[in-house]
Parts: C-alpha cells; structure tokens; sequence
C-alpha cells in the first residue's frame, strides 16, 4: 500500500511554505516501478492475502456441503483452471493490493469479494469435473451435451434460456457442456441459495439435481493433488513486466470512428446548444474505468476489447466539437446502453455496424 506523506500538517505558520508530496504524486512513481518489474521478481504468495481469505471460503463451502476435496489453488495470469487439471488459478493481482489498484485503472474494476467468490466456485466446478471425471459418466452428454464439442471463445447465448443457471454474467453456462457443468456446480456450492425453488420449473433444475446426486457419490473422496508446472502458468514462471501483461490485451479494430457520429450526436449536444457543458471528450476520459466495467460487465466482452470503443467514442466526440447537455448520470446511463448494444453486436457478429472487422493482434 502506498503510504501517505504529510510533513507539513500541524507545523509552522500560515507564512511558511512547506513542499507536500501528494498521495497521487506518490502513487505515480510507485505505480511506474511495478509496471517494469517482472512479475515472477514481485514475492507475490498467497499467505496472508485477501487470496488466503477467498481459499479459505471456498474450503469452509466444501465443507458445509460435506466434501471433502480441496482443489489446489495458485496465482497465475488470470482466473482459469488448466484443461484436464483439478487446480485452480486465481489472478497475481488479488495478492497485492498496489496491483489490484493497477488493475481497476486497466480494467474499470477490480474483483470484490462476493464477485470473486463466484469465480472461485466455477473454478472449483472445473477442478471437480477433472478430478473425479465426472464428463466421462455416461448421464454427462445427456444432462450437459458432448463434453467433445469444439470450445469456441466467442458464443451465441439466449438471455431467456431457462435450460441453463445464470451466476457468471454473460450467461457463460451456455459457451460449452464444461462450463455449464461449473457453472452448475457453482450454483450448487452457493451457500445460503435454496436452488430448488430458485429454479423451480426450469429445465436446469435437472441438472443441479444430477450435480447433487454426484456430489453425494464422491463426496467423501479425496484424489491425489497435482503438482504446478510453468505450463499451468504460475506467478513464478510469469518472467515478462506488470506492463507487459496488460499490454497483451487485444483490443478490437474499431475502423473509421465516424460510424458512431449519429449516436453521439443523439447523446451529446453541439457548442451552440450546451456552450457551457463539459466536454463530451474530457466527460468520456473521466467517465472511462466506469464505462470499461459497467459495458464489460453486461456484454461479457473483455476490457481490453471494451476500452477500444470507448477510445474511439471519445476521439470522435472531441472531433465533432460536442458537449454534456443532460444530467451527468443520464447520459453515463446512455453511453453504457449504447456502448453494450454495440459490443452485444460485436460479439455476435465479429462486426461493428455491419462492416467485418478483425481483431488486433
């Protein structure tokens, strides 16, 4: 954490002039520090950290429901549990909280403790499945479909199926049969959730209770832990800069920034009309971790993807000369309206208003 200096407060007089090293001046330089170090040189464990606390929920979880399997848990790049392996890797960044502050300014946000426990516990539906190989039973294809089905990044999903649980956003139980079963496990640990009356009448009532009945058949086993290796991606194989990992994000090509014109037009006024409001292009850049993570938050679009629009809604509203004219928190309202339609379009599509467009790699 970084400390605060205040040398002056309480001494001298009115006249005499003192030099204050302000807490963002101070964040500057050690924010600039850890973005060059490597990542693997941080120290960073899971003794002691906010991490230890979420390990030791999910430990408290399995318990309650009378399993007694402990997925290991490591820090690596970014929540994940490697294909096959009953471990579980949870983001470098929620060791530290310098780092975690890093993150939010990348990514709009940073994890809280009830967000963070949601992907523990899908995590922890992976690590089960692999554990006791629970998609090689025969019921698996029928409750959740071929566990061999092509894994694909970039998915349709109905908003109203009633045939899969809703606890990640982006209704992530319907990318694959591996993620719907975590995501049904994960439901199923949720404490605290009556998941027979929350999903009372839904055809993914079928499958917690499948999940139910093999949880109670393996409960009480305990497989043997794998080791970590670099290619599971651990903190200590991660030789490249704090600055490095948030520059492999990719972004989205937006192409010709003028395609949003009409809809910025509609959210912001001309000089003429608000000469005294705020610039749309400064409102936009003090606006831009709140949108990043609000837009991300509904589209399921990662943040790196999500900040591409908002730069370029933010270059164009600076070209067009516009201007905050309505209530602040309506037209933050309406930028994440806008900005989620055209990522919900995007994610669907691979296109932003009809014209294809690629990646940037």
């Amino acid at each position: 954490m970084s400390r605060r200096f205040s040398f002056c407060a309480g001494l001298g007089t009115p006249f005499a002039r003192c030099t204050r090293v302000t807490d963002r001046t101070e964040w500057e330089h050690e924010r600039s520090q850890l973005l060059g170090r490597r990542i693997s040189e941080l120290g960073l464990s899971i003794a002691g950290t906010r991490v230890e606390r979420l390990v030791q929920r999910l430990h408290d979880e399995l318990s309650q429901r009378g399993v007694a399997f402990r997925p290991p848990v490591y820090l690596s790049d970014e929540w994940g549990c490697p294909d096959g392996t009953p471990l579980i890797g949870v983001p470098f960044y929620l060791a530290d909280a310098r780092l975690e502050r890093i993150e939010a300014e990348q990514a709009g946000a940073v994890e809280g403790e009830e967000e963070a426990m949601r992907y523990m516990r899908h995590e922890a539906g992976h690590a089960v499945n692999y554990a006791f190989r629970v998609h090689e039973r025969p019921e698996f294809s029928q409750v959740f479909g071929d566990y061999a089905r092509p894994y694909r990044e970039h998915y349709p999903a109905d908003p109203l199926s009633r045939r899969h649980v809703r606890h990640i956003l982006g209704w992530y139980a319907q990318k694959h049969p591996d993620e719907d079963f975590a995501e049904t496990f994960a439901v199923w640990l949720t404490p605290g959730l009556d998941w027979r009356a929350e999903y009372a009448g839904w055809p993914a009532l079928e499958k917690l209770l499948w999940v139910d009945d093999v949880m109670r058949d393996v409960a009480a086993q305990t497989p043997e832990n794998p080791t970590v290796t670099e290619d599971d991606v651990p903190v200590e194989a991660m030789s490249w800069t704090v600055a490095e990992h948030y520059a492999d994000g990719a972004g989205i090509a937006v192409g010709d920034g003028r395609q949003f014109d009409g809809d910025l037009r509609r959210i912001f006024a001309p000089t003429s009309d608000a000469p005294l409001g705020e610039s749309a292009a400064v409102y936009v850049r003090r606006h831009e971790g709140e949108l990043v993570s609000r837009i991300a938050y509904w589209s399921a679009v990662d943040a790196a993807g999500v900040r591409s629009l908002v730069h370029a809604l933010r270059d164009r509203a600076h070209a067009l000369e516009l201007h905050v004219a309505g209530l602040e928190a309506t037209t933050l309202i309406e930028l994440t309206a806008f900005g989620t339609a055209v990522m919900l379009h995007w994610r669907y599509t691979h296109a932003l208003r009809g014209r294809q467009r690629s990646r940037a790699r």
